[in-house]
């Protein structure tokens, strides 16, 4: 059986890289465009991913009225707030700076889950987590080295990773939905909200190679990127995914570089380092102990694989398949992390 560690670790990646190439792209395609109207058409094109994910209800769970102020919020904050300072804040700075500061992400994200969802931070993680903060702190001090002009592009990045760490904390909650239902109603409501202000501000039209550009980037990078995000969360944790995310600024500012962004220097790759040092300590965790299930009820896609749905059918169903479904209290010991079935305390 796949590691849930390297599993989720895996998927965390893909959306890492998805999203990661999307910042300097997002720089490129909306050069002279307003930020409401980028973030409409980034989050229009993840609708149209979403739409096309989705899954059936026998495969997934549906999204539920009871989901629904946690999903505004999400979309608040996620599909509204966050892309809006972000394109804000790549008119000001350099692409390669802007990727760098989203690695805070991981840390608001990290921290919240401990906070919130009381997720387990045991020495390795906050190994990781520590390693990450160095590599941004040393990648923030050498993009300050080039001066002060870029500080308000910055401070506005840094608002993005703020609102992305609460959604992404927020969005644990819905792992468990169907994450193409997700993903196509939170961006097909954050691409609304913000075309209307792009309207209300009588930002400027894009043309059409940047439109095309810009939906093309918000399908990849937010939308399929998002899906691969709550599918990690789903095995993961949400701690755990976001710090694994927190290579994408990498990734980015690799791009950047390659697009001609020459602010990228040494600093940069002491950083990174840094970075890929906490992601590989995240790949390699292994924690495991006896532990005690309580009895409970839940709908969200499962196979009968795991270990931990005993629960019969008739004809038994093969793969991934979505009901409610109950589990009766067992107690056991294996290999876990803090997904949906492992929420117990630990001393």
């Amino acid at each position: 059986m796949t590691s849930p560690a390297l599993r989720g670790g895996l998927l965390a990646l893909l959306a890492a890289t998805l999203f990661g190439v999307s910042t300097p792209l997002v720089q490129y395609f909306g050069a002279g465009m307003g930020a409401f109207g980028t973030a409409a058409l980034l989050y229009a094109g993840a609708a149209v991913a979403g739409a096309l994910l989705r899954r059936s209800a026998t495969r997934e769970a549906r999204l539920r009225r009871s989901d629904l102020p946690r999903l505004l919020a999400v979309v608040a904050l996620g599909a509204v707030l966050g892309p809006v300072a972000l394109a804000w804040g790549l008119q000001r700075t350099s692409g390669a700076s802007a990727s760098l500061m989203l690695t805070l992400e991981a840390v608001f994200t990290a921290l919240l889950a401990w906070r919130l969802y009381r997720e387990t931070m045991d020495a390795r993680v906050w190994a990781a987590m520590g390693l990450l903060l160095a590599g941004g702190v040393v990648l923030i001090l050498g993009q300050g080295r080039l001066g002060s002009s870029q500080m308000a592009g910055m401070l506005a990045v840094l608002l993005a990773t703020a609102a992305w760490g609460i959604d992404n904390t927020l969005s644990r909650a819905l792992a468990e939905r169907d994450p193409g239902q997700v993903v196509m109603v939170k961006a097909a409501l954050g691409a609304s909200v913000t075309a209307v202000l792009a309207l209300g501000f009588s930002e400027p039209a894009p043309g059409w190679r940047a439109a095309l550009g810009l939906l093309a980037v918000g399908a990849t990078g937010y939308g399929l990127s998002l899906r691969f995000y709550l599918l990690a969360q789903r095995a993961f944790g949400a701690a755990r995914t976001g710090s694994v995310f927190a290579f994408a600024p990498f990734i980015g500012a690799l791009l950047a570089l390659v697009l001609g962004d020459r602010s990228v220097s040494a600093w940069m790759g002491a950083g990174g380092l840094l970075m890929l040092g906490g992601v590989l300590l995240h790949l390699m965790e292994s924690h495991g102990h006896t532990h005690e299930h309580a009895a409970q009820d839940h709908e969200h896609a499962h196979s009968h694989a795991d270990g931990h749905h005993q629960h019969t059918h008739s004809p038994m169903p093969e793969g991934l398949h979505s009901h409610l479904h109950h589990h009766e209290a067992q107690v056991h010991a294996h290999p876990h992390v803090p997904d949906a079935h492992h929420q117990h305390r630990h001393g």
